[in-house]
């Protein structure tokens, strides 16, 4: 009994353990290697776009003409971030206040409505693949215990086959029983502190939207009474 359980390993155990088990295993493990893609995927793109709503927003706040930094990003490549929505709100302004008899609360709901639809389609951006994480978070551990349970009842059926029960002959079918809620274990955990942080910080990316959009709308108020030339006299410039 002592040499059987002395070799018992890990991998033995799996290869030993039947066709659903190993199956299920199979499934844990490339549900953790997807939660591990999306989880560097992920933090490099919020952390390429943190890196951008600082730069851009420094860089909005040091200009005075906004036209002239319209102009200058409305040609760069869409990316996502803050940019979209200072295109779009500014954009907006330019239309409508090149209108005649537009009055400025107008002016100032459209510009509002245009830099709504941005930061809600980058809020979008940002949450992609989460939903993902938190699946694999929930389910993994379910699907391991299905295992589990699966494999000690296949030992138990074992178990009536023989005229006496011992230690070296329930262990190895509950142990590899056992490997597939390591398995779920092991990719729940880490999609579940993944999820929690990355949606936290795209939470945070989105508010800081909202805070530019809000910024934003202060200065074009400014330029809506005259603190600043009109958008036509900008454009025939």
């Amino acid at each position: 009994m002592q040499d059987t359980l002395e070799h018992m390993t890990i991998w033995g155990l799996i290869a030993d353990a039947s066709l659903l088990v190993q199956a299920v295993m199979l499934i844990l493990v490339l549900a953790s290697v997807l939660s591990w893609y999306l989880i560097i995927l992920r933090n490099a793109g919020l952390r390429r776009r943190e890196k951008e709503l600082q730069q851009f927003r420094a860089r909005f706040r040091q200009t005075a003409d906004m036209h002239r930094l319209y102009q200058d990003t409305r040609r760069a490549p869409d990316d996502g971030g803050v940019l979209p929505v200072f295109l779009a709100g500014y954009h907006e302004y330019l239309q409508l206040a090149g209108e005649p008899g537009m009055a400025a609360d107008e002016v100032r709901e459209g510009v509002e409505r245009a830099m709504l639809v941005a930061i809600g389609e980058q809020e979008t951006q940002l949450e992609q693949g989460l939903s993902i994480l938190a699946t694999v978070g929930s389910v993994s551990p379910y699907i391991g215990l299905f295992g589990t349970v699966w494999g000690i009842m296949n030992s138990f059926i074992g178990l009536s086959q023989v005229q006496q029960a011992t230690l070296s002959t329930v262990a190895p079918g509950i142990a590899e029983a056992l490997i597939a809620t390591a398995i779920g274990l092991f990719a729940a955990i880490p999609a579940v502190i993944a999820y929690n942080r990355l949606s936290a910080r795209a939470a945070t990316l989105g508010a800081h939207y909202y805070h530019f959009g809000n910024e934003l709308q202060m200065r074009l108020h400014r330029l809506l009474h005259g603190a600043v030339r009109r958008p036509a006299e900008a454009m025939a410039a």
